[in-house]
């Protein structure tokens, strides 16, 4: 049972779809944990989502792909003196490598039978719960349609109280992939890359989601650190690190110099860069949640104390939203390691 906290550093919080559970408006995405943006110890990374926990971000979202992320949250949960928190995990994928995220695969071959069940009870495990508030298929392709096996298994999750609700996580900023489920009924949440690059979601997606009550959880909204204005033409990162695919030398020219070009909205509406990131995410009411990776403490605190800024007006928003638009997919970089797209 998810009881409801009194009190919020930084914030109010949003009903979780259709239900009376609140969450935060900011989610420790738990994606940093694994070391992927950089190495941490691990009593860092515990006392990172604790830190999270302390501050009033009662929403988690990890998934069994994150690497030891599920463990390190279990531990932080065990650790936590405090309320409960909203609890999200996906539900691992197979597949040929990255390949999966670029392009459609068959179901079959992503989500055998049986494997959804299998997933989800190791994540279980590590999480060392009994049940999870939310579910999310990893990868979801609308080739799949809205029946068959999987949608059964994920249904009988629900029904053998595993879980309270179910979701799907769009691979990229496709969006448009989401929108028949999304008309469904079948699903309470929908989490796709939500920034000031890309603001596509806001046109359909987003509306219809309001609409049907689905929770909408953004994710991507500092760009992978990149709209923090942390990246130089000198940055180099180590081994290991997404950042070093993801910021390739091809794209970095132009992503600095459309990263200054928001500079002209800082200090008037927006405290830092980050801030207006955030900001402008959350200034829809459409979206439940941002998801930040929240890994270290110093920059966890600067995010939530954006919460407690001035809200960003509306006309700055829809001027962010139809003159930086940048379409781009960073990924690809990921997906296919040659550069052909």
């Amino acid at each position: 049972m998810i009881v409801k906290s009194k009190q919020f550093m930084g914030g109010e919080r949003t009903n979780f779809a259709n239900s009376d559970i609140e969450v935060s408006k900011l989610c420790f995405g738990a994606w940093g944990l694994s070391g992927i943006f950089g190495q941490s110890s691990e009593k860092e990374l515990i006392r990172a989502v604790i830190n999270c926990l302390e501050k009033g971000v009662n929403f988690i979202d990890t998934a069994r792909d994150y690497g030891e992320s599920e463990r390190i949250v279990g531990k932080a949960l065990r650790e936590f003196k405090g309320e409960e928190p909203f609890l999200a995990t996906k539900i691992q994928s197979k597949g040929p490598g990255m390949v999966r995220w670029g392009m459609p695969r068959d179901v079959e071959e992503v989500y055998p039978k049986g494997w959804i069940t299998k997933s989800l009870d190791k994540s279980l495990r590590e999480l060392g719960v009994e049940r999870v508030n939310l579910v999310q298929l990893h990868l979801y392709w609308s080739n799949w349609g809205l029946e068959g096996y999987w949608m059964d298994e994920l249904q009988g999750l629900k029904e053998k109280g595993k879980i309270d609700f179910l979701g799907i996580s769009l691979p990229d900023h496709r969006h448009e992939n989401a929108l028949v489920i999304a008309n469904s009924g079948l699903i309470d949440s929908i989490q796709t890359i939500v920034n000031v690059f890309d603001p596509l979601a806001f046109d359909s997606l987003i509306p219809l989601c309001q609409k049907k009550n689905i929770a909408v959880l953004a994710r991507c909204v500092l760009d992978q650190g990149g709209l923090s204005g942390f990246l130089t033409q000198s940055t180099k990162f180590e081994e290991g690190d997404l950042r070093k695919t993801l910021f390739s030398e091809r794209i970095r020219e132009e992503y600095i110099a459309r990263v200054d070009a928001l500079k002209q909205y800082i200090p008037l509406h927006a405290s830092s860069l980050t801030s207006l990131a955030i900001k402008f995410v959350l200034a829809h009411p459409g979206v439940t949640s941002a998801l930040i990776s929240m890994h270290i403490e110093k920059f966890a605190n600067e995010n939530i104390a954006v919460l407690d800024e001035p809200p960003l007006p509306d006309s700055v928003f829809q001027e962010i939203r139809t003159h930086h638009r940048w379409y781009k997919n960073l990924f690809n970089e990921v997906y296919w390691s040659d550069g052909i797209y």
